[in-house]
């Protein structure tokens, strides 16, 4: 998943003499947030001179005022680990991982064409990406890491970001400890996305988001502070439970006919609410919804929000040939398409996190049918016996340069199971009393792998 656009930065506030700024403190590690002298007595005072900021401190340095020996022997410095979705359970794939040299950039709340073409910011001095274990080997030969105390580590997939600090002592392989590599939880623990989630009667996203680590502090309604912001669909729940203070959501019409709302979230994820239910999508809605994504922004739709596509603004209708049939069978064995980069790596990485048994097949629990193939759109998951697509994307707009994205999956996160390896959510609940399973079925784990792919950078699919 080349386009997964994870980034861990390491970063000095001050190594003998090379100042650096590395923006916003996070919580500390092993190292603590302070400046400190580098690990091991080197130093100097370098002001200034060919290397620059964290270059200074690379024992690969070729600049002629670097601080740092040569280790010898072809050792270097290096930093190893495994990053994880917020919940600190399931490692996450095609990480980037790099040493900054400047500050990273603020974020903006809303839609905005973050392609993989563009340049990690932070003019990375060193970087690696994890496998499909989510683990991570950062520094080599050509390029290690900065060597100090109290080093920064920043996290970052799409608009989530943790930093800690971590101590890297020159010419070794330090581990870095798993509590210190998962994606935050809360603000307090870093950056989150701000994410629009509109409840229904046949799913229940918001218990996904919740399994995947993130506090319930941060789902609020929209007048709150919190990072997730619900808006009541048909037959969802429209309010939470009175520990969480009881407050009512938003109906999701007329809020959703106005792009203006739709332009203060990165990401809207829409939860199945049972039928197509048109009469509250609006022409004004779905013409609003489509604005949002040309510009950058990321749509996550449901099953039945197919209505979005289907009747939507052309060319939406186009990305997919819309056929509704009956349910298919319970379990029903999918196919996952391995003609692509992604695909493969959702394909090996469902193998390593427990959520396939067989490379390129996941098993579905409540499976829909309103999909029979791909029209403009690219599938991830289908069968072919009977023939239909289970998920699929499309960058948009449909038509132009790739800018922001939309995926369709006719796969629920509820499945009226009961056992360990299923879900039993009822989202007409006041939440979280719906939320009634703590762990990732199988395929929310592949719902998982889309939600954090969803959110990441934009690739050009050709």
């Amino acid at each position: 998943m080349k386009s997964m656009c994870v980034a861990v930065f390491v970063a000095a506030a001050v190594f003998g003499g090379c100042a650096f700024s590395p923006g916003a403190s996070g919580p500390s590690g092993t190292g603590g947030t302070g400046a400190k002298p580098p690990l091991g007595g080197f130093g100097g005072g370098v002001t200034q001179g060919p290397c620059q900021g964290l270059q200074c401190q690379q024992s690969t340095c070729k600049k002629g005022n670097c601080v740092q020996p040569v280790c010898g022997g072809g050792v270097v410095t290096r930093l190893t680990g495994k990053v994880y979705d917020p919940a600190g359970k399931v490692p996450l794939p095609n990480v980037d991982v790099f040493v900054p040299n400047a500050a990273l950039a603020d974020y903006t709340d809303g839609p905005a064409c973050d392609t993989c073409a563009m340049s990690l910011t932070g003019a990375p001095v060193v970087k690696a990406k994890t496998d499909t274990m989510g683990n991570f080997t950062l520094g080599d030969a050509t390029a290690d890491v900065p060597v100090g105390s109290g080093i920064p580590l920043v996290i970052q997939v799409g608009r989530w970001r943790r930093q800690v600090t971590v101590d890297v002592p020159a010419c070794a392989d330090t581990a870095v400890v798993a509590d210190m590599t998962h994606l935050p939880r809360n603000q307090s623990e870093g950056h989150l996305p701000r994410i629009a989630l509109t409840t229904g009667g046949a799913d229940a996203l918001e218990c996904l988001l919740r399994k995947i680590g993130i506090s319930d502090s941060e789902f609020t309604p929209e007048s709150g502070s919190g990072r997730v912001n619900f808006f009541a669909g048909e037959k969802g729940t429209n309010k939470f439970n009175t520990a969480l203070g009881g407050a009512s959501f938003t109906s999701v019409a007329p809020w959703w006919d106005d792009v203006n709302n739709l332009r203060k979230y990165d990401m809207i994820l829409h939860s199945c609410e049972g039928t197509e239910n048109p009469t509250n999508k609006s022409m004004a809605a779905r013409t609003a919804l489509q604005q949002y994504a040309d510009a950058g922004g990321r749509v996550f739709a449901s099953h039945w929000h197919n209505y979005w596509f289907e009747h939507g603004p052309a060319p939406w209708p186009t990305v997919a040939h819309f056929n509704h049939q009956d349910d298919l069978a319970i379990p029903f064995t999918a196919t996952i398409d391995t003609s692509f980069d992604r695909g493969r790596d959702l394909a090996t990485w469902l193998v390593n996190v427990g959520g396939s048994t067989t490379f390129g097949q996941l098993v579905i629990r409540g499976a829909q049918h309103t999909i029979d193939t791909i029209g403009s759109g690219r599938q991830w998951i289908y069968s072919t016996s009977p023939q239909s697509v289970q998920y699929l994307d499309a960058t948009t707009p449909f038509q132009g340069a790739a800018c922001g994205r939309v995926v369709l999956s006719d796969i629920h996160v509820s499945q009226g199971g009961s056992s360990s390896t299923e879900d039993d959510s009822d989202p007409s609940l006041a939440y979280p009393d719906g939320c009634r399973t703590m762990d990732l079925s199988p395929q929310e784990k592949a719902l998982e792998f889309m939600l954090f792919d969803l959110s990441s950078c934009v690739e050009i699919i050709g």
